[in-house]
């Protein structure tokens, strides 16, 4: 009899941690999907969002830069025309859109880090 109920509580203690270790993968899937769907929105809300998250727990317990990589990924590809978009002149005086210049002239956008 003793070696049965050890048996029995060594398989009811093994049932628990599965459960336990579902109910984690479970919460870290939900989790995962939920910084992700805070990463495809606009730089000012996720900037909000990860304010409020304790940032050591979210690089070291989540795959946060392959999530960055597909959520910011984008959908151009080598020789797409580029998007339509609008720009404060340097002296604010004008807006200026891409798509005006682009009739008149060719144009090239350079993008990078000056510092």
């Amino acid at each position: 009899m003793n070696e049965e109920g050890s048996k029995a509580k060594r398989k009811a203690l093994r049932r628990a941690l599965v459960r336990v270790l579902g109910v984690l993968a479970v919460l870290w899937v939900l989790v995962c999907g939920v910084i992700y769907s805070f990463m495809r929105k606009p730089p000012e809300t996720f900037g909000r969002f990860m304010s409020k998250t304790p940032e050591p727990i979210v690089f070291l317990a989540f795959p946060f830069e392959t999530l960055w990589t597909h959520a910011r990924a984008g959908t151009l590809q080598v020789g797409d025309a580029a998007p339509d978009f609008e720009l404060l002149r340097v002296d604010k005086s004008e807006q200026i859109r891409l798509s005006t210049l682009n009739q008149q002239q060719p144009v090239v956008l350079v993008f990078g880090s000056y510092t």
